[in-house]
């Protein structure tokens, strides 16, 4: 079982750019994508019907903005659109699917503000995700998304240079740090320790082709759902976004 995430930077645009083409190539059984930016009417009809899929959208009230969707081969018990905070809920910023045998979680978490100025708002939605988590810990679960937050050092190109920043602070590092000690695994580090493997790269500067990038998309499978991880990988030479695909292989 494939499962891929991706923040395809506005499904729209990433759809003339050859989002179809690539799907149908990496023939995931589950796709995530964040920041859709786009309601159900506003996209191709192709987009929306994809052979052997089920499509779940989560838009934004505030039109263009935000917003999460999942493709699944597989029909769910459940959908769940709705973290309990309202200003996030609002955003789209979450889709949870159901299924017998696990639950798939879907998050694009806010970034901050360059100046800081949203970072309160970004800690107050970790904490209730984080509160939600440690409620399913003992189930299997899998928690996908940008979560604009590079953990370590390894995880980005300059941490001395960005020590204080946005993404990099101590205070939001130390949010993924609180994932991992509920009991979920980060499933690309399971398998790859080096650097240089990031998922994000600024649109300034050619910077993605020098890898001056950030690894703030991540895939975090539950204890009970550890066991089953076969690998993880990150598909940094796919183009469409400033973001490229991450995803896991389960047995």
């Amino acid at each position: 079982m494939k499962i891929i995430s991706w923040n395809v930077n506005g499904l729209r645009a990433n759809y003339k750019k050859g989002f179809l083409d690539w799907f149908k190539t990496e023939k995931p059984d589950f796709c995530c994508l964040q920041e859709v930016r786009a309601r159900k009417e506003q996209l191709p009809k192709e987009l929306l019907e994809i052979k052997g899929f089920f499509c779940f959208l989560n838009s934004a009230k505030k039109p263009g903005y935000s917003g999460t969707a999942i493709y699944s081969k597989k029909e769910p018990k459940n959908i769940i659109k709705e973290l309990g905070m309202r200003k996030f809920d609002e955003q789209a910023r979450m889709l949870r699917l159901d299924f017998s045998d696990f639950i798939l979680i879907n998050f694009y978490i806010p970034h901050g503000g360059r100046a800081k100025e949203n970072l309160p708002y970004k800690m107050d939605a970790y904490e209730a995700i984080l509160a939600y988590l440690k409620k399913l810990k003992n189930k299997k679960v899998i928690v996908v998304g940008d979560f604009n937050i590079a953990h370590q050092e390894i995880d980005l190109a300059r941490p001395k240079d960005n020590k204080n920043n946005i993404m990099f602070s101590k205070e939001e590092r130390e949010q993924i740090d609180k994932i991992i000690a509920l009991g979920y695994v980060d499933s690309f580090r399971q398998f790859n320790k080096k650097e240089g493997n990031y998922t994000w790269w600024s649109n300034f500067n050619n910077v993605r082709e020098r890898n001056i990038g950030w690894r703030i998309d991540y895939i975090f499978v539950s204890k009970p759902m550890a066991k089953n991880l076969k690998n993880a990988f990150i598909k940094n030479k796919v183009m469409g976004s400033d973001h490229c695909p991450i995803g896991i292989e389960l047995k």
